[in-house]
């Protein structure tokens, strides 16, 4: 009989995990009392910079507010190889239409592959307007299942 245990991935893993691009969660402070802003988002993953990148919806209608320099935490998780991964990256939001970030920001979503669009809005993507945000992690919280053998 086998007993779970979660344990670390290491960065190897993890690059390996979130090179594959998909969904997850991203989490935005809010005012001190209030519950974080918390949505459903796709994201990419450049492993040389060790950096997410999101396609925000913006503009009027939109609940999130401001977002450059905003604290935000994005999780994701699934299944591979028979095994659950999750992993957590906290850090602050940067827009990469910042020209301090607009050259490597390029590079960075070359290396991405591709952010995959996923319509959770009610209204057609078309009609949403978007702008593209990296998160830079100064943490990351990782978990990979483990199965031992009693």
């Amino acid at each position: 009989m086998g007993d779970i245990d979660a344990v670390r991935m290491d960065d190897g893993q993890r690059d390996e995990f979130l090179g594959r691009s998909g969904t997850g969660v991203i989490s935005l402070a809010t005012a001190e009392g209030e519950p974080p802003h918390s949505v459903p988002i796709s994201y990419g993953y450049d492993p040389v910079e060790s950096v997410l990148y999101f396609r925000l919806s913006v503009g009027p209608g939109r609940t999130k507010g401001e977002l450059d320099g905003r604290e935000a935490t994005f999780v994701t998780y699934g299944e591979h190889e028979g095994r659950w991964r999750s992993v957590a990256a906290s850090g602050r939001l940067v827009s990469t239409t910042d020209e301090s970030v607009a050259e490597e920001t390029i590079e960075g979503l070359e290396r991405t592959g591709r952010i995959p669009i996923v319509d959770v809005f009610g209204e057609p993507t078309s009609e949403v307007s978007f702008a593209f945000y990296r998160l830079d992690p100064e943490r990351f919280t990782t978990r990979i299942e483990r199965s031992m053998e009693l």
